[in-house]
């Protein structure tokens, strides 16, 4: 049978845009925070009929120390954990938790300049970043291993770079007296069209965009601030052009990311926190950015950015040392010591929960509800303002999913919910009630 070229060009576009590893769902957690990298889902929260359909868990897998969170891109789950000597990246079957494949490479538990707190974590940190293009996976250790997969290949390993050999930074400096603390790398990194951004740190650029395919280096930051410990970027347009607001180690900073301009600075917001410890990443919504942190400040704190600066519009003495801030409808929600509800607008504390402890993360759903993971592995289910009319409303909660502290961010994928604590115990729980 004769193909003609234009049938055949058409077929393998056809086959591109429809290959599992090219296409992403809406039910996809493939970063940090989420599809939308706000914590905000499409899916619904399972709750119904007065029950929430959690039971015992679906599987169990160990997948090595660490904090870092893991991902979910169709039917794989991708997690990057520490065994002795060695980072593990393990592909696991989401729906079974059976390995599909996995790579190694040597790798400390520390970075090299690690200080202060190593009895609190261990491992890698930083939660993958998923390429949908290329079905590359990025993966970013504690000792600034910066590495790419290739998840249709049995995970081989495309390119890597280490950051302290290639940008020679040095350990971060102590703040104010307060104790100096070095986490390595924890930022996650992030994808924008071309680019893998990395919150690197260096004397040549706070953040730094490789080539995704390549490693090589394209752009730097006109910013060399030593690189902060957040989970991740938050991605903002700034009066209609694309940036990228980061928690550095001295400031909230805001660069572009438009074509031709990429790493210019828009915006800084002085910030430090005593211990290095501005662990929260920004959340953003419009112009504006939130963040939060404890010690010093304890306080969260609104910021507008333009082009002309960053400028504050409130401060309330309210605080996360942990979750980042969700914000939806007009209002703000966390899980730190407890969950709160704020109004955006004002800072208004509206609600309060009952103790949640220091770990934590939380999702809301697309028919307005919390799920919150903190603590040492406690789920909980809660209403949000619009469901809870001023007061605070528990729905169902599970605990003791483990016994040390759940650092990692929860994942929601595909109507079940991952959970996994900092020393690499996941489990897989459903919120179907046909499962």
């Amino acid at each position: 049978m004769n193909i003609s070229p234009t049938v055949l060009l058409i077929s393998l576009i056809a086959f591109q845009f429809l290959s599992p590893a090219m296409v992403l769902s809406q039910n996809d957690w493939p970063h940090w925070r989420g599809p939308n990298r706000n914590d905000i889902v499409g899916e619904t929260s399972g709750w119904e009929k007065g029950g929430w359909p959690i039971r015992e868990a679906r599987w169990a897998a160990h997948v090595g120390e660490g904090s870092t969170s893991p991902i979910v891109v169709g039917k794989r789950l991708y997690a990057l954990g520490w065994f002795p000597d060695q980072n593990h990246v393990f592909c696991l079957d989401a729906d079974t938790g059976k390995e599909v494949w996995q790579q190694s490479y040597a790798c400390p538990r520390y970075g090299r300049n690690a200080v202060g707190d190593t009895g609190l974590y261990g491992g890698p940190t930083s939660t993958p970043e998923y390429d949908s293009a290329t079905g590359y996976l990025h993966t970013l250790s504690a000792d600034g291993d910066l590495n790419c997969w290739d998840t249709r290949a049995q995970g081989k390993r495309v390119w890597g770079v280490n950051l302290y050999d290639r940008y020679g930074m040095s350990r971060r400096p102590e703040i104010r007296g307060s104790g100096q603390r070095d986490y390595g790398y924890t930022t996650a990194p992030l994808i924008h069209g071309d680019d893998l951004i990395v919150e690197v740190g260096s004397r040549k650029g706070n953040l730094i965009a490789f080539s995704k395919r390549t490693g090589e280096p394209r752009w730097f930051s006109e910013s060399t601030d030593f690189a902060g410990h957040t989970g991740g970027m938050a991605p903002m347009t700034v009066e209609g052009v694309p940036c990228l607001a980061v928690l550095t180690l001295s400031n909230m900073l805001v660069v572009r990311v438009d074509r031709g301009k990429e790493g210019k600075t828009v915006a800084k917001y002085p910030w430090e926190t005593h211990f290095a410890n501005s662990i929260a990443s920004p959340a953003m919504h419009g112009n504006h950015v939130l963040i939060t942190s404890g010690y010093n400040h304890n306080t969260i704190c609104k910021i507008a950015v333009s082009f002309k600066g960053a400028s504050k519009v409130w401060e309330q003495r309210y605080t996360s040392q942990i979750c980042t801030p969700v914000i939806h409808k007009g209002y703000v929600y966390w899980a730190w010591e407890r969950l709160r509800c704020l109004d955006f607008e004002t800072g208004v504390q509206v609600w309060e929960g009952p103790s949640t402890g220091n770990a934590g993360s939380c999702i809301l759903t697309a028919d307005d509800r919390l799920i919150v993971w903190s603590g040492n592995g406690n789920l909980l289910l809660a209403e949000t303002q619009t469901g809870s009319s001023g007061a605070y409303k528990e729905l169902a909660r599970k605990e003791g999913v483990f016994s040390t502290e759940v650092w990692p961010h929860i994942v929601f994928s595909g109507g079940r919910l991952y959970c996994k604590d900092r020393r690499g115990n996941l489990k897989c729980f459903s919120l179907r009630s046909d499962e």
